[in-house]
């Protein structure tokens, strides 16, 4: 049994479907997986200019796969959520290394990927492959929420059960593809979280909640916990010659793989200074004298807020040690562009080149 809606769908997506640069070339699984990745909680307009310009650097997935993990980084930076790019790293080395370049046509193989779970696999094989997959993403949930006037916690494990069954029963045999992304498209330009566009909706006719006036009322999602926020300090240390110390975290957890002004996160009865001088110790085994504060900055993480306070430091004792760090590097301002920072780690980079354009 397809979709009652399938046809008004199609029609509408045959239409009013956005002319995005991966759809031009929908035949090659490289360029979908990239555009899908990309696009995992990151708006459209945000991962354009990512996708063409990745696509600059590595136009395959072998060239992808020879590229240091460091440049990939770099070219990903800014986009957030960086364990994608550490696993799209992983997952290109499999496919040009052991499987020659070809990726796998079918859920199951895809999903044995890095990074890439049922919604990405199945995404990926009707788009590329037409395989009969459903896919379930955060606009097609609301869209079924609607549609079905769902008053289950949509963030249960049984009512996403229930939502996938959904999406399998209502899969066409035909144009599985267009299907799937005409339900992201119609989640995304019409069926929005807030104030949903319903008088242009191609299926309101199909919509229970629409005809019962609870379209605001879905999908029901438990009330979210108060963000924690911590406090982190971070040290602006430098050398007898003007060089700073940044330190790379490592690969696994939060922010894997990027560079930053080592520090660490405040602890109760702590100073901002203490905080810094004994994170410093702990992770690369030095000793700083702790100058004039520099600047804060504030980030928002997906489950945490942070103020990031810096500090102008001496080295003065003990020589740097991968402790707690993947890597270290004395470098000169002018060199920290060359270096993948998460986002309030270049808010300080932005400080220190305002500050130097003003001693100019």
């Amino acid at each position: 049994m397809s979709a009652p809606f399938f046809a008004e769908l199609i029609h509408w997506y045959d239409h009013n479907a956005v002319n995005l640069p991966w759809r031009q070339t929908q035949s090659n699984p490289y360029r979908v997986w990239l555009s899908e990745i990309m696009l995992q909680q990151t708006q459209v307009d945000t991962v354009i200019p990512y996708y063409n310009r990745f696509l600059g650097q590595y136009p395959d997935v072998h060239r992808l796969a020879d590229a240091p993990l460091d440049d990939v980084l770099k070219q990903w930076e800014g986009l957030g959520y960086y364990s994608r790019a550490r696993n799209l790293h992983k997952t290109a080395v499999i496919v040009s290394r052991e499987h020659n370049g070809q990726f796998p046509d079918t859920v199951d193989g895809l999903m044995t990927l890095p990074g890439i779970g049922r919604y990405t696999a199945g995404a990926i094989a009707s788009i590329v492959f037409g395989v009969e997959a459903p896919l379930l993403d955060g606009n097609v949930i609301r869209v079924f929420s609607r549609l079905t006037n769902l008053a289950d916690d949509v963030s249960q494990s049984a009512t996403q059960t229930k939502l996938w069954d959904l999406a399998g029963a209502w899969l066409p045999s035909e144009r599985v593809g267009d299907y799937n992304q005409a339900l992201m498209e119609l989640g995304r330009l019409v069926c929005k979280p807030r104030k949903p566009l319903c008088v242009d909706c191609p299926i309101q006719a199909h919509c229970q909640a629409y005809a019962q006036g609870t379209q605001n009322e879905r999908p029901v999602k438990k009330k979210k916990a108060p963000t924690p926020h911590y406090d982190v300090t971070a040290g602006l240390i430098r050398d007898d010659v003007g060089r700073l110390l940044i330190a790379q975290r490592p690969l696994d957890g939060l922010l894997g793989g990027l560079w930053e002004f080592p520090g660490g996160k405040q602890e109760d009865g702590e100073t901002l200074e203490h905080c810094l001088k004994r994170e410093l110790r702990e992770e690369l085994g030095i000793e700083v004298q702790v100058g004039e504060h520099f600047v804060s900055v504030k980030h928002a993480f997906t489950h945490f807020k942070i103020t990031l306070h810096t500090y102008e430091c001496l080295h003065t004792n003990g020589e740097p040690q991968k402790h707690e760090v993947r890597d270290f590097a004395w470098v000169m301002e002018a060199e920290l562009e060359k270096y993948s920072f998460g986002k309030a780690d270049r808010q300080v980079i932005a400080a220190l080149k305002d500050r130097q354009n003003r001693l100019l």
